[in-house]
């Protein structure tokens, strides 16, 4: 594109040496004044246009989807391309600040509690099994009275999750394969069986949290 303000100013120039040195007339080839006034106007009009339609699509931009492109400190932020409304990998927004303060509360890895909640019921609250666990840490009502939480609220139902894994590991000094074998089958059957039990079902859900897990 033409920078017609610089035209101008050359144009401008050559009128004073045209002066100065007493030249009659115009220089030919440069006489287009009215020629170029009509094509900075139409220039004008047409960045005004364009300056309008970039305003408009600013305005139409969904507020969930604008993130700061650069940081506190200037630098560019490489998330600027996602949505502030990107899902978890389990459940809702609010699941993992949920397993994280249960996992402080009783002093647990919370990347297991949130493996045994993506393989009791993904992360969502309203799971019930056939044999009537509850929730999204699949708590039976009678397990749920015993650690004193209530299984149909998912805080309280969290929190007994995290409790009673607190509770397995301390009965199999730390081991996180027993203790995740005794949540999903008892933990008598571990001590009975010295180790996780030969129920299929068992070892599935075992194998499938440590994956998780680790």
């Amino acid at each position: 594109m033409i920078n017609l303000m610089g035209v101008r100013a050359v144009q401008a120039r050559i009128a004073q040496l045209q002066q100065q040195f007493g030249l009659p007339g115009p220089v030919p080839g440069l006489d287009f004044q009215k020629k170029l006034d009509k094509e900075m106007q139409r220039g004008g009009a047409a960045g005004a246009a364009a300056a309008g339609a970039a305003g408009k699509a600013a305005a139409q931009t969904p507020k969930e989807a604008v993130v700061h492109s650069a940081g506190s400190n200037g630098a560019a932020n490489p998330f600027a391309s996602y949505s502030v409304n990107s899902s978890l990998p389990v459940a809702d927004q609010n699941l993992s600040s949920l397993i994280d303060a249960a996992a402080r509360k009783y002093n647990v890895d919370p990347k297991l509690v949130s493996a045994v909640a993506e393989v009791e019921s993904g992360g969502d609250q309203d799971a019930a099994s056939s044999a009537g666990a509850v929730g999204v840490m699949q708590l039976m009502p009678d397990t749920a009275a015993a650690l004193g939480v209530n299984p149909y609220d998912k805080k309280s139902n969290i929190e007994g999750g995290a409790k009673y894994l607190r509770q397995m590991l301390d009965a199999f000094d730390g081991d996180v394969r027993r203790a995740v074998a005794a949540y999903n089958a008892g933990p008598q059957a571990v001590k009975d069986y010295g180790g996780v039990p030969p129920y299929q079902e068992t070892q599935n859900y075992v194998n499938k949290v440590l994956d998780i897990y680790r």
